[in-house]
């Protein structure tokens, strides 16, 4: 501990209790975020994953980071905040896919201007801190910094920042602004600027050039805007870049750009930064502080965030007595309502692809029509964010899809994913339109149909003049061969060539989604030719083997084939794990493999995955499990285990959907989302929500009517409250009789009083609002009703 404080630490120690606030809305009986912790799976976690300041979908993402000044050197590395570390650095205020900055620090005693390292925190502003001195929930977040004596409080409005900072007494209490310097997944700094006004704000920006945004859209940049005030005016003020320091400045600017304000403090006393943040400017981070937070207390906005995040917990509700079910179902549906941020201001401006600002059209009332989002890939997202977003959150789904398709409209193209709309593909692939199709045959259609089906049908045929961050950039070998050829070397960007396998499966399912899409719409020619594109998979199987195997473009398959080999042929996974990867068609590929065959194969795959945490093991690396049979940390698996429900088996995806439940999610900061996996912005949470409730589509909602499979759910009790504006408006209530950890099998579904047959329903009946009876035993069942009839069909 830093000498100079022992005394303020004791201090501090001391008041803590006294000076925590009484307000705790979380510990209310029956409110959901009383269930929701943050620092579950912090080990080895994304730079997104851990911002519990922030409000829902929001901008303003404030939160602590532990080795955020670290940076990120592939972009896609565990960064921010580490729960195997135990000095807090700072509190970062935006925090998304590959856009990371803004840093706000309290400290008292001598001046320090650079954050020090973990291994030795006395060499900068860095700060001690025990797990014990540490609350985090859905929108709030305290620490206490034993270094400083100092209590750290967190909280946000959609584009406003709020921090307290609670000082002992003393005449060196410092804040500091560390602007210009590279954090989590920002990349290199290009520039900054930080500078105290007349007025008394502090206000500036920092540009990046992220990792990801030069991969995929070289020599681009992303800016963070930000305008703050304070509740108390300072005593002496400076600027610093690095250790140089200036007292009396009033701005710094470039790499390093800094400011400090000082302070003579009381015994106990706060104050609270509000700082309005804006991707466009300064002018419109001014604008959002005064839209949002103007007369805003912290307090105030503290409880607004708590009821913000308890009303969209609330769509859906479930119970059991069996709580660590409860804190793993609403700690995942958390953090699927965290990620993917918004990016545009309160008056409807947004970062456009070209790094100029664009204008969101307003309403009667000067309002924007829809927002515009920051987003990571969508690759794999169709198993589970999309499914939640129709079932319970259909308008973000459509503010989605409209935030899509402004890209679109400014570069051309669809991205996969965004970071101030500049290109972030991130895997290569493409799937915006499967996920446009999902949602229109979700019945979700109030936005531009027609750009969105050009968008998609362009995505999944076009290749001339195709840019990095479009993705799909092998596409025009699909669609020449039917598949993408095979390449063992090559000197060009990768994905043209390395991933032949993976992405002909990919091409193939979302090509027969935009078929479903392009039928509807009554356009045959686009439909013939896209079915056809979705056969793809069927000519690398190999029949031999009945395994999917790489071919070259001459029609033969490649020699020395290790099934187990992740990178040759296959992204992220193996042949053993995306030969399971023919989600639009679950029964031809049944059928090629044999029933039989089929079952004994996938069932031992999981009895063996099992053995290793149905992923990686207890290794913290998101690619432990690539070479494995099965890994549910990563996004091509997470549709496997419900796949007996169309080979006569759906009891085996009973057993094996409730063992990745309760094996591959934990409840501690080092076993969360399996050991050290990657969570996507919520993807792996948004999995463990709709698997626990018994529902999941292996096609992703992309068939003309689609259908939800049904498992094991399990709590006793699900609702899913209805919405008026796009489906029938009334809930949708699942009851589960006889549920247990001993009776994990269904022995039949009742919908309305109507014994269902499959295991599937219709959505339109999950949306229309009703009641859905699941009994439940100790013994497999595979056969329901009085007659197995077409699958989804009722009785």
């Amino acid at each position: 501990m830093k000498a100079k404080n022992k005394l303020v630490h004791l201090a501090g120690i001391a008041l803590l209790a006294i000076a925590a606030p009484t307000y705790t809305q979380a510990q209310k009986k029956g409110d959901l975020v009383q269930y929701v912790q943050p620092n579950i799976g912090t080990a080895h976690c994304r730079w997104f994953h851990y911002v519990p300041g922030a409000y829902p979908f929001g901008m303003a993402k404030p939160a602590p980071s532990t080795n955020g000044s670290y940076g990120n050197f592939h972009g896609w590395d565990a960064t921010g905040y580490d729960h195997r570390h135990e000095s807090i650095e700072g509190f970062p205020n935006f925090h998304e896919f590959q856009i990371g900055g803004v840093v706000f620090a309290p400290i008292t005693g001598p001046l320090q201007t650079t954050p020090g390292k973990l291994e030795n925190p006395d060499d900068g502003y860095r700060s001690r801190f025990d797990r014990k001195d540490e609350q985090a929930t859905a929108g709030y977040y305290s620490v206490f910094l034993k270094d400083y004596g100092v209590r750290a409080e967190l909280t946000a409005t959609p584009r406003v920042a709020f921090h307290r900072y609670t000082f002992p007494a003393g005449k060196e209490s410092h804040i500091l602004f560390d602007i210009g310097n590279k954090q989590g997944e920002s990349g290199n700094v290009k520039d900054a600027k930080v500078y105290y006004t007349a007025d008394g704000r502090i206000e500036g920006f920092v540009t990046t050039l992220p990792v990801y945004v030069q991969k995929y859209q070289p020599g681009a940049e992303v800016t963070m805007y930000f305008s703050a005030v304070l509740d108390k005016k300072p005593k002496a003020f400076g600027a610093f870049s690095g250790k140089n320091v200036v007292a009396g400045a009033t701005g710094q600017a470039g790499k390093g750009a800094g400011l400090y304000l000082s302070f003579d403090t009381k015994d106990q006393e706060s104050i609270t930064i509000k700082a309005g943040l804006s991707f466009t400017s300064v002018e419109n981070a001014r604008l959002n502080l005064k839209a949002e937070a103007g007369g805003l207390s912290f307090e105030k906005a503290r409880k607004q965030s708590t009821a913000a995040w308890s009303d969209q917990l609330g769509r859906i509700k479930v119970e059991t007595p069996v709580r660590e079910n409860m804190v793993k179902f609403y700690t995942g549906l958390y953090h699927s309502l965290l990620g993917r941020g918004l990016a545009s201001d309160v008056n409807g401006a947004y970062p456009k692809n070209d790094g100029t600002v664009g204008q969101i059209p307003l309403d009667k009332k000067h309002r924007p029509v829809h927002h515009h989002y920051n987003t990571d890939a969508i690759w794999g997202g169709f198993w589970n964010l999309t499914q939640l977003w129709a079932l319970a959150y259909p308008e973000y789904y459509s503010d989605w899809i409209k935030s899509q398709l402004l890209v679109y409209k400014d570069a051309g193209w669809l991205a996969d994913g965004i970071a101030n709309s500049r290109f972030v593909s991130g895997v290569g692939t493409n799937f915006v339109s499967l996920a446009m199709a999902s949602a229109y045959m979700s019945g979700i259609r109030d936005f531009d149909v027609n750009l969105a089906y050009e968008a998609s049908l362009k995505n999944e045929v076009e290749a001339n003049g195709r840019p990095r961050g479009a993705g799909k950039l092998d596409v025009g070998n699909f669609v020449k061969y039917g598949y993408v050829n095979h390449i063992d070397k090559s000197r060009e960007w990768a994905e043209t060539w390395q991933f032949s396998a993976s992405h002909t499966l990919e091409y193939a399912y979302s090509s027969y989604a935009v078929a479903q899409w392009a039928k509807l719409l009554g356009k045959e020619q686009d439909y013939t030719q896209l079915m056809r594109l979705s056969k793809g998979w069927e000519h690398l199987f190999d029949p031999s083997l009945k395994l999917v195997r790489p071919k070259l473009a001459s029609g033969e398959f490649i020699g020395d084939f290790k099934p187990s080999q992740p990178w040759r042929g296959f992204q992220e996974g193996n042949a053993w794990q995306y030969t399971f990867y023919v989600p639009h068609d679950p029964a031809g590929l049944v059928a090629k493999v044999g029933r039989d065959p089929f079952n004994s194969r996938l069932d031992s795959i999981f009895s063996t995955s099992q053995k290793n945490a149905f992923g990686g093991g207890k290794t913290l690396d998101a690619f432990s499990g690539l070479s494995g049979l099965y890994n549910h940390g990563n996004q091509p698996n997470l549709h496997t285990s419900w796949l007996f429900n169309f080979s006569g088996k759906p009891s085996l995806t009973q057993k094996w959907v409730r063992a990745i439940c309760n094996e591959f999610y934990g409840t501690d900061g080092i076993h969360g989302y399996g050991y050290g996996q990657d969570e996507d912005q919520g993807q792996l949470g948004a999995w463990y929500v709709i698997a626990s409730m018994g529902l999941f589509d292996v096609k992703g909602f992309t068939d003309i009517k689609p259908q939800v499979g049904l498992g094991s759910p399990l709590f006793d009790k699900i609702v899913i409250k209805g919405n008026k504006k796009y489906y029938g408006g009334k809930d949708f209530q699942i009851d589960v009789v006889n549920n247990s950890a001993a009776n994990a099998y269904v022995q039949s579904y009742t919908l309305n009083g109507t014994e269902l047959s499959q295991p599937f329903l219709q959505l339109s009946d999950l949306q229309k609002g009703g009641r859905l009876v699941v009994q439940m035993g100790s013994q497999p069942k595979d056969q329901y009703g009085a007659a197995p009839n077409a699958v989804g069909q009722r009785k």
